[in-house]
């Protein structure tokens, strides 16, 4: 079984611990997935089932969410799992300025990830450094916010601000709940979070663990094709002879369809997926390679 699923993330589970779920109902070992989430968080958990393993990296890199912070308290994990490390009085927030604060998360900004997250830092998970008390300075990344917007304010002693964020990969909600609370100088900390769309798959399409089991049980499942879920790239079918020789790592001349080493998802004349190519300049000219060979066809 190859292809992908989209599947809703509840919430107390891994990443990790979802796949292991899903090799089991799916009683196959080639699962992977895309996007950690935290096992706080619930939505969508891009899952690759077999040979679709070796797609994960070219599947669409935008993500959304709806994120709550939670303003006049900060923890250890920038998140309501972490230690309690302060509480400041926050009744005085309004809804005006909050938002009034959000357009400097637009666009590409540099943010410090939490102390607890999955980065590395000399071969170790800070997670790990932070939980075995070892300072480290938290390397700061370079990220994209394509949009944030004000949903819904709640006040009260530590008022909320429900959030809309779409985002690029690498971005972390619960930096934005920390640092906006930075800002209104009353602290702030990610309360919920729940993502809606990642990788191209959205969360009012996804499949629960329960879904997925009644699914199988049913004999009803069928996983999303690579097709589907690498839409967004060029495609560039090949002729059965072409075919063939690119799936042995042939180069095959032909005009190019897209810039130079640009991914794009290569098929047959029956728009099955053999695998992700690029163009590129040989000594034959401008041929288009392979990147990614799929053993076999894919639907």
């Amino acid at each position: 079984m190859d292809g992908f699923l989209n599947l809703h993330k509840p919430a107390g589970l891994t990443s990790h611990d979802c796949v292991a779920r899903v090799r089991r109902l799916l009683k196959m070992k080639r699962v992977g997935h895309g996007g950690t989430l935290d096992p706080a968080a619930t939505g969508v958990l891009p899952i690759a089932l077999g040979r679709a393993t070796r797609l994960l990296q070219f599947l669409r890199q935008d993500k959304a969410y709806r994120a709550i912070a939670r303003f006049g308290i900060t923890t250890t994990t920038d998140d309501l799992e972490g230690e309690l490390l302060t509480q400041t009085p926050a009744a005085h927030l309004t809804r005006d300025r909050v938002e009034a604060l959000l357009p400097k998360f637009l666009g590409t900004i540099q943010q410090m990830p939490p102390a607890y997250s999955a980065i590395q830092v000399g071969g170790q998970r800070l997670y790990n450094l932070a939980r075995s008390g070892v300072s480290v300075d938290v390397p700061v990344r370079t990220v994209t916010v394509y949009q944030i917007e004000l949903l819904d304010w709640r006040p009260g002693d530590c008022p909320e601000a429900e959030l809309a964020i779409a985002c690029g990969a690498g971005t972390y909600i619960r930096s934005i709940a920390r640092d906006l609370g930075n800002l209104l100088g009353t602290g702030g900390t990610l309360a919920s979070l729940i993502r809606t769309q990642s990788h191209g798959f959205d969360l009012a399409a996804s499949l629960t663990l329960e879904d997925l089991a009644a699914q199988v049980e049913a004999g009803t499942f069928v996983p999303i094709s690579a097709a589907i879920a690498l839409a967004h790239l060029p495609a560039i079918p090949l002729p059965p002879p072409d075919a063939l020789r690119w799936t042995q790592g042939q180069p095959i001349a032909t005009d190019p369809v897209t810039d130079l080493d640009a991914p794009l998802r290569v098929q047959d004349d029956r728009d099955t997926v053999l695998g992700i190519g690029k163009f590129r300049a040989t000594q034959q000219g401008i041929c288009l390679v392979p990147w990614v060979v799929l053993a076999g066809q894919m639907d």
